[in-house]
């Protein structure tokens, strides 16, 4: 068995998709998944599966939820040792001493992109403080503003960069690194 987290994209914002960190938790476990631990309600779940094909789970999940709750979400499956390397490769908190780690994020990518597809999002960070870094399928953010006034959001990178996306902010990630290791 091996550790995989899953995000999910677009449950309990705004009332809609709404669904409770329980029956989430017991969705999972119907799905075949072992220790199953839920982390509030944006929909992240730490879990452990035989499978090893992330696509696969992701679709497992997507089934799940569409036939339960009849409706669709984006779910992004990463593994324990991914979240790790997520965790201690910001860039942001490299060689800076005086970083405020509520301002950061990343978002995850659901494949690769290139750094020309970039150049738009450059043009509009440029006009801003927010700063962003792309590594492999992650891109790191640093918002000194906070990231609800930052125009670098989810739905640009999705948009720009044609791939699903999901962004969660440094202290989740800090958090979903400490439950894995529990």
């Amino acid at each position: 068995m091996k550790t995989y987290i899953a995000f999910l994209r677009g449950i309990n914002v705004s009332g809609k998709n709404l669904i409770k960190m329980v029956e989430l938790k017991q969705l999972f476990i119907d799905c075949g998944f072992t220790k199953v631990t839920t982390y509030i309600q944006s929909g992240n779940v730490i879990f452990n599966v035989s499978e090893t094909t992330t696509s696969k789970i992701e679709q497992t999940v997507i089934d799940a939820i569409r036939k339960k709750f009849d409706y669709e979400v984006k779910v992004l499956v990463i593994s324990k040792n991914e979240l790790e390397r997520i965790f201690k490769s910001n860039p942001f908190l490299k060689n800076k001493t005086e970083i405020d780690i509520s301002k950061l994020c990343v978002t995850m990518l659901s494949q690769k992109t290139t750094v020309d597809n970039l150049t738009p999002i450059k043009e509009l960070a440029a006009n801003s403080k927010d700063e962003f870094i792309l590594d492999d399928k992650k891109i790191y953010l640093n918002c000194p503003s906070g990231f609800g006034k930052t125009k670098l959001t989810n739905n640009l990178f999705e948009r720009k960069l044609k791939v699903d996306a999901t962004t969660r902010n440094w202290k989740t990630i800090t958090k979903l690194v400490e439950l894995s290791n529990q």
